[in-house]
């Protein structure tokens, strides 16, 4: 009995101890070392979804540029122009008729269509205006040549051969356009290339000010981690998951107002353009202006390099500083 007595004594004694010292081993184990809450974090992801927002534009207006140029290019290879000059005491539209036979007789082109003046004075008013001047100016006659993709002619060739053939007849096969709009989309693209690495750059700089803050903060906490055999792996780690769980929040808050922007921006383009022309050029410049499912894939893209670059920074942000101290 005294030994049952003594058992249960001892039995009672742990009992006792482990219920006094579980509550505190399960309230450390849960506390982070930066607490979510702070005000530090609070503000910080502030920043960081702004940047992330700022960052989603950018990339999207620049994905919508080369999808533009792309249709344009697209647009540009498939078709060329010839132009018929006026000719004094000739019949204009004689001529007009005799260059389409002949065009539609060669090789390699799909479909050819003579232009009326009306039209030809259509392509000009964007830079004349409507004036009753054009039907005594001696404007151009046109006609649009659609290529056939899979076995095109040789340009250099039909120019020579359409020239040799009629006099003051032309072929413009737009090269001066494609140079131009590829130069053009070539400097907004490496435009908004700088414009993402700046940003980068401005998040690496407030996620390493933040890491150094909140080690400063927390300096109490991590010399009692480093005195219970805390490694700085383990406290760097401890970051790392913070900073990556806050770059996830930021950035998917930034995405989110990013793409209703994107959403809400044909209807923008429509209540801003003020006239026809106006969103006519808007339109030719960026499209229809709504992202298409690559585009949207290419924002959640964004995401995860802004929450990567957090959890990265931090990470070799804390290393640093913890071996400056040593």
């Amino acid at each position: 009995m005294a030994t049952d007595d003594r058992l249960l004594e001892s039995h009672g004694s742990e009992i006792k101890m482990t219920e006094f010292y579980a509550p505190a081993r399960q309230t450390r184990a849960s506390a982070p070392i930066v607490p979510a809450s702070s005000v530090t974090g609070r503000s910080l992801t502030v920043v960081v979804a702004i940047m992330c927002f700022l960052s989603c534009l950018t990339a999207g207006f620049v994905y919508l540029l080369n999808q533009s140029a792309a249709a344009w290019f697209a647009d540009i290879a498939s078709e060329v122009t010839v132009q018929i000059q006026p000719i004094e005491n000739t019949d204009t539209e004689k001529r007009l008729g005799q260059v389409a036979l002949y065009l539609a007789k060669q090789p390699g082109i799909s479909s050819v269509k003579p232009l009326s003046e009306r039209d030809s004075a259509e392509l000009l008013e964007p830079w004349l205006g409507q004036t009753e001047a054009l039907s005594v100016l001696p404007v151009p006659r046109l006609i649009a040549l659609q290529i056939d993709r899979r076995a095109p002619p040789d340009m250099a060739v039909l120019a020579r051969n359409i020239e040799d053939s009629f006099q003051g007849v032309t072929l413009d096969d737009h090269r001066f356009w494609q140079a131009q709009i590829q130069t053009v989309t070539r400097s907004l693209g490496l435009g908004g290339i700088a414009v993402l690495i700046l940003m980068g750059a401005a998040t690496t700089a407030i996620i390493v000010s933040a890491t150094k803050s909140a080690l400063t903060s927390n300096r109490e906490i991590v010399e009692v981690l480093h005195f219970v055999g805390a490694t700085d792996t383990f406290i760097a780690r401890e970051f790392e998951k913070h900073f990556l769980a806050l770059g996830i929040r930021a950035g998917l808050t930034g995405a989110l107002f990013a793409t209703i922007i994107f959403i809400l921006l044909p209807a923008l383009i429509r209540l801003v353009g003020g006239n026809v022309v106006t969103a006519a050029e808007i339109r030719r410049l960026i499209g229809n202006a709504s992202l298409d499912p690559p585009g949207y894939i290419l924002l959640a893209i964004v995401v995860i390099i802004i929450a990567a670059l957090c959890m990265i920074t931090s990470r070799y942000g804390v290393y640093r500083i913890l071996n400056s101290r040593q």
